[in-house]
């Protein structure tokens, strides 16, 4: 019995070990707003010589033209609607796939999985050039639209798995108690696709909101960045003496919502993880 307990002490222990190092990157950055350009390339000590938090309110300004409050409006404006149309429009095409049959359904998720395979680098003229002659070029519509309209082949593949765990018997009580294939999925099956529902919406608002290049492509006003091209253009515009203290400071306070938003879903972002791939 000893023995035993022994073993589960070693093993927090352990575990313990690998998350301080997992966390000490988050922990150095939150210590490095309080350290001044010395401090930071001339110290190797985790602590700061003082505490102030002028850092953050000196890199809260931005620019001469916006702050970051703008720039946080902006992430959200581009953030929030691709989330929500991502989750609606996957997951019903994801039902479609997943409990209908019609005329080349195999053929059409083979061709969507298909996409997976072209990496961004092979998309991203082709795309440039569609949303130019559309107009939208320097707007969140490159983001948005494709949303709407479910282009993201992953989501949809994982939410097929998810659905094809969820027996079938569910669907033909909906169906005798009278409800058509819509309300069923509204109804049963869209409450038991939380875990995955979350999994979604935990990586689209991950991947939108560290975006960096495809924001860099379509975005060319700087009153419509979001936070990744106002921290790239917090750097440039301090010259040669850059004050990190302030941009490891919004960098930061740029990483709070993905961190909060992970921290609270985190139960149903795992439990989407693991069941979307039991049925085939």
């Amino acid at each position: 019995m000893k023995t035993k307990k022994g073993r589960q002490i070693l093993i927090y222990l352990f575990l313990i070990l690998v998350g301080f190092f997992m966390v000490y990157p988050l922990i150095w950055l939150f210590m490095g707003t309080f350290k001044t350009n010395t401090e930071l390339f001339g110290s190797l000590s985790l602590l700061p010589e003082s505490f102030s938090f002028a850092s953050f309110a000196a890199g809260w300004k931005g620019s001469d033209q916006f702050t970051y409050l703008t720039f946080y409006t902006n992430t959200f404006a581009l953030v929030l609607p691709t989330v929500l149309f991502t989750v609606l429009s996957t997951g019903i095409v994801a039902y479609g796939f997943a409990r209908f049959s019609f005329p080349f359904k195999k053929f059409l998720f083979i061709l969507m999985i298909s996409t997976l395979m072209l990496p961004d680098a092979v998309l991203i003229i082709p795309r440039y050039i569609i949303f130019n002659n559309l107009g939208w070029i320097d707007s969140y519509k490159p983001f948005v639209v494709p949303a709407l309209f479910a282009c993201y082949p992953f989501f949809i593949f994982l939410q097929v798995q998810f659905i094809r765990s969820i027996p079938r018997e569910l669907d033909e009580s909906a169906y005798v108690d009278g409800c058509n294939p819509f309300l069923t999925y509204v109804r049963i099956l869209l409450p038991l696709m939380k875990p995955a529902v979350f999994s979604v919406i935990i990586f689209q608002f991950l991947w939108r909101w560290n975006d960096y290049f495809s924001n860099l492509i379509y975005i060319s006003s700087v009153r419509k960045y979001t936070l990744s091209l106002a921290l790239k253009m917090s750097i440039d515009s301090q010259g040669a003496i850059t004050q990190w203290s302030q941009v490891l400071a919004m960098s930061f306070v740029s990483m709070l919502p993905p961190i909060l938003l992970f921290f609270f879903a985190q139960k149903y972002f795992v439990e989407g993880i693991s069941t979307s791939g039991l049925k085939g």
